[in-house]
């Protein structure tokens, strides 16, 4: 079959290709947008570096001579170590991404 043995289509037939196409270009262009979209977003989360500081490999926390951990909870940007010093219970909190000090609680019992 050519191109050139097509009869031309009736009215009603030409506006249902026309609506067609219109669709179609409509449906692209919106998936084109939401794609873009998506790699603006992912692009943005990856080369955004303020507010996001990471602590670097050499930073540690000081714990006193004889500490032992007893369990650790990180959340809220801090970790919180639970250490038995001499007998003694402590809760340490660090700041999580500079592993600075933030406070110190002492348990004893009544």
């Amino acid at each position: 079959m050519s191109g050139d043995d097509e009869k031309p289509l009736d009215p009603d037939a030409a506006r249902i290709v026309a609506k067609v196409r219109r669709l179609m270009l409509i449906a692209g262009l919106t998936t084109f947008v939401a794609a873009a979209a998506v790699v603006g977003v992912i692009g943005y989360r990856v080369f955004r570096t303020e507010g996001s500081v990471q602590a670097s490999p050499d930073v540690a926390a000081t714990l006193p001579a004889g500490a032992k951990v007893l369990s650790s909870a990180i959340g809220d940007g801090r970790v919180v170590l639970t250490v038995e010093i001499n007998g003694a219970i402590e809760m340490l909190s660090f700041d999580l991404n500079t592993l600075k000090p933030l406070g110190r609680v002492r348990l004893a019992p009544q």
